[in-house]
């Protein structure tokens, strides 16, 4: 074992190279911050072509298009004939003797080329003859089963799977999925009315999961229903995705989620005070805060204190929320969090004078018991975005749908949407699960989908 070195001088050098190598570390992470906000430019990462900056001419030095040499690349692989769902032999285009010479053609085996192909998806009349028997004892008729399809229904388990994904989960319009399918709107909408009654009793138990859960994230946006404004909410972890769609933005919709006993956990979310007295620990989302942070720059681009607080404070909260994802330990991840925190308090209690600074040090000072909680815990993240990720489809299907048509509408939202992306949350096929836990129930209707759906581990 090597001697331990309690020389004085080596000791206080070397604290002063970990301080140097902590230092180093925040002003490459400030680096990168510039770098990024530079090549964003000042309408950030989103600018549209017109207000982007003309950049010099390039012609002279463009540099040359696709992969370098002996880049493996990451393409489509080929798939062997074992993995094949089909297999089919092509002959050669020409007979025994060779078109070019005339000499005798030998056979070589085959070549094979992979191929991914799909059926087109087209609705098919389909008739069941049901045999029947009857017996004279007892007067008794005997039927076949008809495969694959629900009681007293219309529709095929496999249809209606196909269109429910079709529409929650890829966001294809209703006009699209009906044409592509062959089935008219009112019946369309009726089949997914009916899997929403069919399932309607899932939802309350992912609510129960999604309480029980140690990190849970929550935001909303505008939505209409029956041509008046609402909102569609979300509550999700990275196993569920609950979307509920109310007419009102009030406290009271996350409190009948939560509920009034304490909670275990932390809840990610934005500012927003509907949230504020939850029975859990909240965490308020970086992501927010390093907008605001970011729009006193755009706003004040000519302030030197303004320009000193943004170049310190953008790149802690960026630091923050990437912390988590870093190839550490996690007792390196708690003392650099503990660094960064304390480095964030002490941006936020420096003295300043411009009034935009000191209300983004009041929100700092008057919710630090909101802020912090990413430090302590690396499961919880500084920033909400797997909830505004999760929004964002809705998001599309507002513009596209101007929202749901009636209450009946937006509660068959609520349950189909909820189904179809918790199951793709899960790694599921959710066309194949859908068909499955239809076929179930097709079988016997007093099983339980959400047990079909979401089957406990044994």
């Amino acid at each position: 074992m090597g001697r331990v070195n309690h020389c004085p001088l080596c000791l206080v050098k070397q604290r002063e190279i970990d301080r140097l190598k902590e230092e180093n570390v925040l002003l490459k992470q400030r680096l990168s911050y510039r770098e990024r906000k530079d090549k964003e430019g000042f309408f950030g990462s989103s600018t549209p072509s017109s207000q982007q900056p003309v950049k010099a001419n390039t012609e002279d030095v463009k540099k040359p298009r696709g992969a370098k040499l002996g880049h493996k690349g990451f393409g489509r692989k080929a798939f062997s004939v074992s993995d094949a769902d089909r297999v089919e032999r092509v002959e050669a285009i020409v007979g025994e003797m060779c078109p070019i010479c005339g000499g005798c053609l030998e056979d070589k085996g085959d070549d094979s080329r992979s191929v991914l192909d799909i059926h087109p998806v087209k609705a098919e009349r389909v008739v069941y003859l049901q045999k029947k028997k009857w017996c004279r004892g007892c007067g008794k008729t005997f039927r076949g089963e008809v495969p694959g399809v629900l009681p007293r229904n219309l529709y095929s388990n496999q249809l209606m799977a196909t269109a429910t994904t079709m529409h929650y989960l890829h966001g294809i319009p209703l006009g699209r999925v009906c044409e592509q399918l062959g089935v008219g709107d009112g019946s369309m909408v009726e089949i997914f009315h009916r899997m929403a009654r069919l399932f309607s009793g899932v939802v309350p138990k992912l609510i129960e999961e999604y309480r029980q859960a140690l990190v849970k994230h929550a935001d909303e946006t505008g939505w209409r229903t029956n041509g008046k404004n609402g909102y569609a909410w979300l509550f999700a972890t990275l196993k569920i995705s609950l979307f509920l769609f109310k007419k009102t933005r009030s406290s009271s919709v996350p409190h009948a989620i939560f509920g009034a006993e304490r909670l275990p956990g932390t809840l990610v979310v934005d500012r927003y005070n509907g949230y504020n007295k939850m029975p859990c620990d909240i965490q308020y989302c970086y992501s927010h805060l390093l907008r605001e942070v970011e729009d006193l720059e755009k706003e004040f681009a000519d302030q030197g204190e303004i320009q000193a607080f943004v170049s310190t404070v953008a790149p802690l909260l960026a630091l923050a929320m990437g912390l988590r994802g870093q190839p550490i330990s996690d007792a390196q991840f708690l003392l650099k969090a503990s660094e960064v925190k304390a480095q964030i308090k002490a941006a936020m209690e420096a003295p300043a004078q411009h009034m935009g600074i000191r209300r983004i040090q009041d929100i700092f000072t008057e919710h630090a018991g909101r802020l912090y909680h990413w430090a302590d815990n690396r499961e919880v993240p500084a920033d909400n975005n797997l909830a505004e990720r999760d929004l964002r489809p809705t998001v599309i299907a507002r513009k596209v749908s101007f929202g749901s048509q009636s209450d009946a509408g937006a509660h068959t939202r609520s349950v189909l949407m909820t189904i179809a992306r918790t199951l793709r949350k899960r790694g599921e096929d959710v066309a194949v699960r859908l068909k499955y836990v239809l076929d179930e129930l097709a079988k016997d209707m007093s099983k339980d989908p959400c047990s079909l759906f979401f089957p406990q581990p044994r």
